[in-house]
C-alpha cells in the first residue's frame, strides 16, 4: 500500500475531535510510509491531515479543479497538486492514484466521493480497499442505512463488506492489508 485516498471535509466540522481525527490519520500514514493523496485544500480537516503528513516528514498528492482552486484555497506546500477541469476528472485522478480509500468526516460531497469509489468497487472497477474513519461514531448513521439497504435487498450482503470501518486510523488500515475484495457484481434473473 504505496498511497492511500483520504476524502474529507474543508471544514473542521463541529468539535475538535474530528480535528484531532485526522492528525492521528496523517501520523499513521507517515508511520507506515503511505502517500496521501486528497482534494488539494489547505482548509478545514482536509487541510489538517495534509499538514500532519507534511509535518511528519511524508509525501503529500493533492488534486483540486480549477472552480474550488480559489474558493478551498489550494494547498501551496503540497508534493505535488494536479489541477484538473472538473470534479469527475478530480475523482478519476485520486482513483487512479490511489490503492485505497479513507472518509474522513465530511458533507455530501465527502459522501459523494465515497460513495463514487464504493460503487465502483462492487461493479468491478477496481479492486482496493474502501474505509470509513468513525470519528466520534460519526458514520453510524450511514453503516445503519448500509445494513437496512442490505435488509431491503437493495444491496447485497457481501457489498456490505466494501465499507470497513473503525475509529482508530492504524486499525483501519490494517484492514486494508488483508482486505479480500468480494466477487464482482452481477444480474441473475
Amino acid at each position: 500500500m504505496k498511497c492511500i485516498a483520504v476524502f474529507c471535509g474543508s471544514s473542521n466540522g463541529a468539535s475538535d475531535i474530528y480535528k484531532e481525527g485526522a492528525i492521528q490519520l496523517g501520523k499513521e500514514l507517515v508511520r507506515r510510509n503511505i502517500t496521501l493523496v486528497y482534494g488539494g485544500a489547505s482548509v478545514g480537516i482536509m487541510g489538517e491531515v495534509a499538514d500532519t503528513v507534511l509535518e511528519e516528514g511524508g509525501n503529500v498528492i493533492g488534486v483540486i479543479p480549477r472552480l474550488l482552486e480559489e474558493r478551498e484555497i489550494s494547498h501551496q506546500h503540497l508534493t505535488k497538486l494536479y489541477t484538473v477541469d472538473t470534479m469527475h476528472e478530480r475523482k478519476a485522478k485520486m482513483a487512479e492514484l490511489a490503492d485505497g480509500f479513507i472518509a474522513l468526516p465530511g458533507g455530501p460531497g465527502t459522501l459523494e466521493e465515497f460513495f463514487e469509489i464504493f460503487t465502483w468497487a462492487q461493479i468491478g472497477l477496481h479492486q482496493k480497499p474502501c474505509g470509513l474513519l468513525n470519528i466520534n461514531g460519526y458514520y453510524n448513521p450511514l453503516i445503519d442505512l448500509l445494513d437496512h439497504m442490505v435488509e431491503q435487498q437493495f444491496l447485497q450482503k457481501k457489498y456490505r463488506s466494501l465499507a470497513q470501518l473503525d475509529s482508530d486510523p492504524k486499525v483501519l488500515i490494517d484492514k486494508f492489508y488483508t482486505y479480500e475484495p468480494p466477487t464482482i457484481k452481477t444480474y441473475n434473473k
